[in-house]
Order: C-alpha cells, then structure tokens, then sequence
C-alpha cells in the first residue's frame, strides 16, 4: 500500500488541471465571440449541465461581441 500522499499524486493533479486549462480556454473563446458570458465554459466540467448550456448556445441567438 502507497501512502495517501505519494509525490505522484502532485504530478497527476497538475497535468489533470493542464488539461482542464486546455479545455476551457476554447469555450471560454467561443461564448465570448457569441455575446455570452465566457465564464458559462466552466460549466462543461458539470455533467448534464455542459448538454444544456451547449444546446442553449447552439439555438439561441447570437450577439456578437463589439471586439
């Protein structure tokens, strides 16, 4: 048995919060170039929710940005 906090577990929290950096920064992007608030990209890391706020985005209508 390991113990509870072994030097990996550091190194997998990292490379998973990278990954999540990854993931959001695309979202974050997209929502902001539709007119909607960007930080809705945090919610696609809540399960059922991302479906709903996806399909909300997808058929509503866009306000572009004034960038």
């Amino acid at each position: 048995m390991g113990t509870l906090f072994a030097p990996w577990h550091l190194i997998v929290l990292v490379v998973a919060l990278g990954f999540m950096v990854v993931a959001v920064v695309p979202y974050w992007k997209i929502f902001e170039k539709a007119g909607f608030p960007p930080a809705l990209s945090l919610l696609m890391y809540v399960p059922l929710v991302n479906l709903i706020v996806l399909y909300y985005v997808a058929y509503s209508d866009w306000k572009p940005s004034q960038s």
